[in-house]
């Protein structure tokens, strides 16, 4: 018989036998017969299966069956007279797969904090709010792909290693194929790089938007989906040493028009979400973040604010608020501005465009006042910025002036700027950090919980 996943479960299945595999929740034994609680992962909701101790071997199993044991049942969907559940399986056969200790088994209890489970990060996705988060996660990703691919955009994939600093600021993992017991030295003692794998540094990539920007350059309208990676010693809530970004590219597209397919980009990802994960998402309201599938439609319904970064910075000295950072224009807005801006001037989610160029990386198109750059950030409510983006800097002459501004070296962006004298095009381009949108959406506090298996200092356990 063909396995059923739990959330595959029809009324239409009562009174006919079906299959079930999954891990054990809960045992009840009442001694004529038992309660167990399944769960297979596919829903938040485990299945309550009704043994009878007429079944074989039913005593070797009830010693058997623990919290998180594994095991197939085969018998037959009944409406369930508990008010807990629409319908039950009646037992007629259980299998155990693999036996789980009692004793030992970190899982136990009901509750665990967040940071005990991310000791267990290879059990914690057994859990509900793993579950329900994995799930989010997975809605998605694949309402990210749905939108661009309906949108015209190709799905590219760009270097993970890579010789060039996106962003320039060199917080970069180095990759290397020496024996780091046994480093090539050069007279001055530094790295014999000639030597290594790639005949040069290279480095895990900060992001796929370079490479992205030659094949928009080609094709119009790409996007790439991967994993970046940053070596920023920072042992915050909001930053991973390894993350997912999604990065599309647009030729022959402006900064307006950058802000339009972002806006799209979130409403169409959270609506999605709506609709697949509700069951998940109304766990999380529960317990986790009261009020968020109210905001969540909210922005799924609503159109964005906009404002210019100077505007922005008026705002924020006429508010009466006291921040921990000081207001001034030309300084990075951090988290504790943008929230203000989100959830409490404009009270829905809000473009900030125009930053100063000085804060603002090398890419970013010129403004015509010499000032400020053709930037965007995306602020909503809970989390600040959620995407960032710009306009690309197409002119060769300038691009090669900021470069240098940038104390980069040329010579590493030697085919970026070639991208300039062969046919250049206006183009723009945004990256989403697809964790920061799994905490949007499940208003979890901390990334390191939204992510299967974080890395962040001092931890890399397999």
């Amino acid at each position: 018989m063909k396995r059923t996943k739990i959330k595959d479960i029809a009324s239409s299945q009562i009174g006919k036998p079906l299959k079930i595999c999954g891990w054990v929740r809960t045992v009840r034994d009442q001694k004529n017969f038992a309660f167990i609680e399944v769960n297979d992962g596919s829903t938040l909701a485990g299945l309550q299966i009704v043994a009878e101790n007429s079944l074989p071997d039913y005593e070797e199993s009830m010693k058997n069956l623990t919290t998180g044991a594994s095991l197939i049942v085969q018998g037959t969907l009944v409406e369930s007279p508990g008010a807990k559940q629409k319908w039950e399986v009646k037992a007629s056969s259980l299998e155990i797969l693999g036996l789980c200790s009692a004793e030992d088994y970190p899982l136990q209890k009901k509750r665990h904090s967040f940071e005990f489970l991310r000791t267990i990060a290879h059990l914690r996705p057994r859990t509900n709010t793993q579950g329900a988060v994995t799930r989010v996660r997975n809605a998605l990703g694949f309402a990210t792909h749905e939108f661009f691919q309906k949108e015209g955009f190709l799905y590219v994939q760009t270097p993970i290693i890579t010789g060039s600093d996106c962003e320039g600021g060199g917080q970069q993992f180095a990759v290397s194929g020496f024996n780091l017991n046994q480093v090539p030295k050069l007279a001055d003692g530094k790295a014999d790089f000639s030597q290594d794998f790639f005949s040069r540094p290279t480095y895990l990539t900060v992001s796929g938007q370079l490479g992205g920007e030659a094949m928009a350059c080609a094709l119009s309208d790409i996007y790439t989906f991967g994993p970046t990676f940053r070596a920023e010693n920072s042992n915050t809530s909001r930053h991973l040493a390894e993350f997912w970004m999604i990065e599309p590219e647009m030729a022959f597209a402006d900064l307006k028009h950058n802000m339009e397919v972002a806006e799209s980009y979130l409403k169409h990802i959270i609506t999605a979400v709506l609709e697949r994960c509700p069951q998940d998402l109304e766990f999380f309201d529960a317990f986790i973040e009261k009020g968020l599938l109210a905001r969540l439609q909210h922005v799924a319904s609503t159109p964005f604010a906009h404002l210019t970064y100077t505007h922005a910075i008026e705002i924020l000295k006429k508010s009466g608020k006291t921040f921990e950072y000081p207001v001034e224009w030309g300084a990075d807005l951090q988290s504790e501005h943008e929230r203000y801006l989100a959830e409490e001037y404009c009270k829905k989610p809000v473009i900030l465009t125009d930053y100063p160029a000085k804060i603002k990386a090398f890419y970013m198109r010129m403004n015509p006042d010499g000032k400020t750059v053709a930037a965007m950030d995306v602020l909503v409510p809970k989390i600040g910025e959620i995407i960032g983006g710009s306009q690309r800097e197409e002119r060769h002459d300038l691009l090669k002036q900021k470069i240098l501004d940038y104390g980069l070296n040329v010579e590493d962006y030697w085919w970026y700027l070639q991208l300039r004298q062969y046919g250049s095009v206006p183009h723009a381009g945004f990256g989403a950090g697809f964790e920061r949108l799994v905490l949007f959406a499940t208003g979890m506090e901390n990334i390191r919980d939204v992510i299967p298996f974080p890395r962040y200092p001092g931890h890399a356990d397999f």
